[in-house]
């Protein structure tokens, strides 16, 4: 099964911060949408007919489940996005492809082979490109020694995401004095004082060690707040607007407003904290993901932190790792050990080699963090400057949405710089 479900994606996020009016035209019996408005209604309606799809699929009722993704495939073949949104057009292909994809994995469920080995074929020529995901999926087990099979797993290895990882350019040293501080506000301002008391964290926190209160925290989070990551939340970006945003809607939010919900936690707490955006190497991939970097003084390091997948990531000595010793371990081929519990939602558990090995490799090629770590960094609805700086590998061509960003952003290869410790 592909989660397609978890994804953020920049363009979602762009259409729910614009309108427009609604326009509807018909061509060749395919509806045509020419708006935001009508494409954010039909994201919509793929959403309520998806989850429809997820959870017979959870019961196992396979049958059902298939009926649910041919309406989707009926859906998307009836309805056309206008070549001005080249962003939903892009999305819309992705979707097709995991709709055909999750059909593949239900007929290869219900011991229908041939239709599965269709239908999977299907999927990549529409664009299906997860290699790991393919190759892990316990789903296809009634196919997999399929020649036909195997013959379309290889023809994917190219996108292995792992192995595009691992031909990643090394990063270099650079001057650095005229770049901006990293700056993490202190626990005693008010608003922070705020929310240590509205969520009673010192209570959360427990009275155990350092690390036993970064991860209490985590899992307060990731159990209070539910992931959904194609809602751009209609709230303030603090903790507790999130927070009484998800309670009083019943909604998720996605994986950026829960890392900057558990970062603003982390700093009332007197934790040094980041929320990092994870950057995929494709420039026309529309999924990355948002995760925090803690720093632990009991470490004397940053360590990954996740909140969206109740996730940390662990050596082989049960060391806690970094956001980038966990990079280099992937590229290295070094062992990496994600936490048994890892989740999303509470309900599907994951796997090192879905997350870390497919999912996170995928999105660790670049990164983005703002300079600024604060109660409310980034507002919905009023201007708050927070200049941003990204590391990218040395001979990484810098995304087109950084052209012409000196007044916002800054561009580093020098890893040390962007990693550097918290100053006292």
């Amino acid at each position: 099964m592909n989660m397609k479900n978890i994804r953020l994606t920049i363009f979602f996020l762009a259409l729910l911060l614009s309108c427009g009016h609604v326009c509807m035209s018909q061509q060749s019996n395919k509806h045509i949408l020419k708006t935001q408005l009508e494409i954010g209604l039909f994201f919509e309606k793929y959403d309520e007919i998806y989850d429809v799809y997820h959870d017979f699929y959870k019961d196992k009722q396979f049958d059902k489940a298939i009926l649910s993704l041919k309406e989707l495939v009926t859906f998307f073949d009836t309805t056309a996005i206008d070549s001005q949104w080249v962003d939903a057009m892009i999305y819309k292909e992705e979707m097709t492809a995991d709709v055909y994809y999750n059909l593949a994995c239900c007929y290869a469920l219900t011991a229908q082979k041939k239709l599965a080995l269709e239908t999977l074929e299907k999927s990549i020529r529409v664009g299906y490109k997860d290699y790991r995901n393919m190759l892990n999926d316990s789903d296809f087990e009634s196919i997999r020694e399929d020649k036909k099979f195997k013959s379309l797993l290889e023809e994917i290895k190219q996108y292995d995401r792992l192995a595009i990882l691992q031909k990643s350019s090394a990063y270099i040293k650079e001057k650095i004095d005229t770049l901006p501080q990293f700056v993490y506000q202190d626990s005693v301002d008010y608003r922070l004082m705020n929310v240590r008391e509205f969520f009673d964290l010192d209570s959360v926190a427990g009275d155990g060690d350092e690390i036993s209160k970064i991860l209490n925290i985590l899992h307060f989070v990731h159990k209070a707040i539910r992931h959904d990551g194609g809602n751009y939340a209609l709230c303030e970006f603090d903790a507790i607007d999130i927070y009484n945003y998800h309670k009083s809607t019943g909604k998720g939010v996605n994986c950026r407003h829960l890392a900057i919900a558990l970062n603003e936690m982390y700093l009332s707490m007197g934790i040094p904290s980041r929320y990092v955006t994870c950057m995929p190497y494709d420039e026309k991939d529309q999924d990355c993901h948002v995760i925090n970097s803690v720093w632990s003084s009991q470490y004397q390091k940053w360590i990954w932190i996740d909140p969206t997948f109740e996730a940390y990531v662990k050596d082989e000595n049960g060391n806690f790792l970094s956001i980038q010793e966990v990079r280099e371990r992937l590229i290295e081929g070094r062992p990496v050990f994600l936490n048994e519990d890892a989740n999303w939602n509470n309900e599907n558990k994951q796997t090192k080699e879905y997350y870390l090995d497919s999912y996170m490799a995928k999105n660790l090629y670049w990164f983005d963090c703002v300079t600024n770590y604060c109660f409310n960094p980034e507002s919905r609805y009023r201007y708050v400057e927070n200049k941003h700086v990204v590391l990218t590998p040395s001979t990484y061509e810098t995304p087109s949405t950084y052209e012409n960003s000196s007044d916002w952003a800054v561009i580093t290869h020098d890893v040390d710089y962007f990693w550097q410790a918290p100053t006292k």
